[in-house]
């Protein structure tokens, strides 16, 4: 028997538009101030896209940035995973528009719709084509225009989302790294939730006609106090139970990268696995909750800082609107 296959992230893209909107900027839009945001999110500014900007516009950007770092051109790659909630549109996948933008003839692909939990799904299904050794290179891309769903006059969602992309590159592990790679993974749904986040106008229930535009259902609708009292309960379980199957402590960790949707969210997960503060990743100050997009842009963010390391465990979480949910443990690779 030789030893397990597993797959492990070889490479990152990041990008994020140029423009950058401060809480102050926002507070001109609606009824807030930086203090009220950056108290209850800890959010200080984020970047938004210029309108007629696509998903597929920064996806490709981030996979470019990628594909450059990586050293290889986008002919290598097989399958292409695309975590957003704002495709270009409902079809053909945005999965399709990129493998054509990025010249990657050999590659199949299809979207994953999960929220700000579709980069983790995304994550764990690619790792699972690598593991059966049916593909060598898979492309994981979480990229969400936020701002295209959101209402300008809403100041309970205006405040919280940006736009950006991140991509990963998925590889199988070699001979000497069994250690390596993507370890373990635990994902829920919860449907009884599912009301208290969503954007009901557009579908097969609420087609798109003027009743839908007038009563602005095209746009994110969210119970704030609901979405918060899951995502606290639920990022805490996923993560305590994670570590308890591994026999692992919080110090065992190199870091603990969680989706960036609140501050606070955020530091009671690490609080309750134990995990030393400089270990935590936070970089919603920056970006507010890109959706699909915060994961890969902190990943970024922490190598850049030298706090993620090769051989280091890391374990990501996530809570998104369904309600869903998921954790992942892994062993950087590079």
């Amino acid at each position: 028997m030789g030893q397990k296959i597993r797959a492990k992230i070889t490479g990152l893209g990041r990008y994020v538009p140029p423009r950058v909107v401060t809480n102050d900027e926002i507070a001109k839009l609606v009824d807030t101030n930086n203090e009220w945001i950056v108290e209850r999110t800890g959010i200080h500014q984020r970047h938004w896209a210029e309108k007629g900007t696509a998903t597929s516009d920064l996806a490709v950007k981030a996979v470019e940035d990628l594909l450059q770092k990586r050293g290889i051109d986008g002919s290598e790659i097989e399958l292409i995973i695309v975590s957003t909630v704002t495709p270009d549109m409902f079809f053909p996948s945005t999965a399709c528009l990129i493998q054509e933008r990025i010249g990657a003839k050999k590659a199949w692909g299809y979207d994953i719709l999960a929220a700000c939990s579709s980069f983790l799904y995304s994550l764990t299904t690619g790792a699972q084509f690598i593991e059966s050794g049916r593909h060598k290179k898979v492309l994981i891309v979480g990229a969400d225009v936020m701002t295209s769903i959101v209402n300008p006059e809403d100041r309970t969602t205006i405040i919280l989302f940006g736009d950006g992309a991140g991509a990963v590159l998925l590889e199988p592990t070699e001979e000497g790294e069994e250690d390596y790679g993507i370890l373990d993974f635990r994902h829920e749904v919860d449907g009884s939730g599912a009301e208290f986040l969503s954007m009901p106008g557009g579908g097969s229930l609420h087609p798109s006609s003027h009743e839908t535009i007038d009563k602005k259902m095209h746009y994110i609708h969210q119970s704030g106090q609901q979405v918060f009292k899951f995502a606290v309960r639920k990022m805490e379980e996923l993560s305590t139970g994670m570590l308890a199957k591994h026999q692992l402590t919080g110090d065992d960790l190199g870091c603990f990268i969680a989706h960036q949707a609140n501050l606070r969210i955020i530091d009671a997960t690490a609080s309750k696995i134990g995990i030393a503060d400089d270990k935590v990743i936070r970089n919603i100050h920056k970006y507010g909750n890109t959706t699909a997009a915060t994961i890969p842009l902190a990943i970024g963010d922490a190598i850049d800082s030298g706090r993620l390391k090769k051989g280091d465990l890391v374990l990501f979480a996530a809570v998104g609107a369904g309600f869903t949910s998921g954790s992942v443990l892994a062993r950087w690779a590079y």
